[in-house]
């Protein structure tokens, strides 16, 4: 991983919470080249003990924050909570859920309640 090109990105974070660092690699290669984000940044996630990532979707103005696991992780409501109030995004946020295969399935988490839209 270190011999990647986007690696000096997440660097810091990735020793920080090796357990983590897969997922936030997939994620971070796979919104930057695969969805073609834009001012993508890595954020420290202290009580998650992870890293997210923050930036836009092409030609967009909204700013979106994501948060990478593995889908052999078990997540709490607890730590769902701790990572929405940490980035202060009242719309929600994205879970990045990536497999072992390098799949990633993406899911928005609203705070309480959400109607989807018909």
């Amino acid at each position: 991983m270190e011999s990647l090109v986007s690696y000096p990105a997440f660097e810091s974070i990735a020793k920080r919470y090796p357990q983590a660092a897969s997922s936030l690699f997939a994620t971070y290669n796979d919104l930057l080249h695969a969805q073609r984000w834009e001012d993508l940044e890595v954020l420290d996630l202290p009580p998650c003990n992870r890293g997210a990532l923050k930036g836009r979707k092409p030609n967009t103005d909204s700013t979106l924050f994501v948060v990478p696991c593995s889908m052999s992780e078990t997540l709490s409501t607890s730590w769902l909570i701790d990572a929405l109030r940490t980035l202060d995004e009242p719309d929600g946020i994205y879970l990045a859920i990536s497999t072992e295969d390098s799949s990633i399935v993406y899911y928005r988490i609203s705070r309480g309640f959400a109607k989807p839209p018909l």
